[in-house]
């Protein structure tokens, strides 16, 4: 099937995809945008799991103050190398985490071997939260799309929250 390249630009600007993933997930789709993007959230999955056991010792840290100086963050969130670090794309990423963050107040980030998979109080780890601009996507399909995008392993390390009066 011939794929309009304005359905290909439109699935390159929503998604930030490659130009030839995008037209693949199209053609796979049969044309459809919704389908496609779903493809390419299966792909970065895909990716995300294979370059998983790579180092990720490069990256930022990343602050985020909000409610006039009332809540602030700091996260660290890593990638394979400082090419990478430099993106737009994920610094990006990285400030919606700290965002989330700051919205949220999750116990821990989630990718922890040896931690309880709820909290006590029932709150859900970062990763595992809906993400607050996009309730459909969690925190970890976020990081599974940019290492689908950026072609390297990221890890979301650590975080800090400071709140006035807690």
């Amino acid at each position: 099937m011939a794929i309009d390249t304005s359905k290909i630009k439109q699935l390159r600007e929503e998604t930030g995809a490659p130009v030839m993933d995008c037209k693949r997930a199209l053609e796979e789709a049969n044309g459809d945008l919704g389908a496609a993007k779903q493809r390419l959230r299966e792909r970065g999955a895909a990716v995300a799991e294979k370059k998983a056991g790579r180092v990720a010792a490069q990256g930022m840290v990343d602050s985020y103050i909000h409610g006039g100086g009332r809540i602030g963050v700091l996260v660290e969130v890593n990638c394979e190398t400082d090419f990478v670090a430099r993106n737009d794309d994920f610094k990006a990423l990285v400030h919606s985490i700290a965002m989330q963050i700051a919205a949220t107040d999750p116990p821990r980030v989630g990718n922890e071997s040896d931690a309880p998979e709820e909290s006590p109080d029932g709150a859900l780890p970062l990763l595992q939260q809906p993400f607050i601009r996009d309730e459909k996507r969690t925190i970890q399909d976020l990081v599974h799309e940019a290492i689908g995008k950026l072609n390297e392993n990221i890890v979301v390390r650590r975080f800090t929250r400071f709140e006035l009066g807690s």
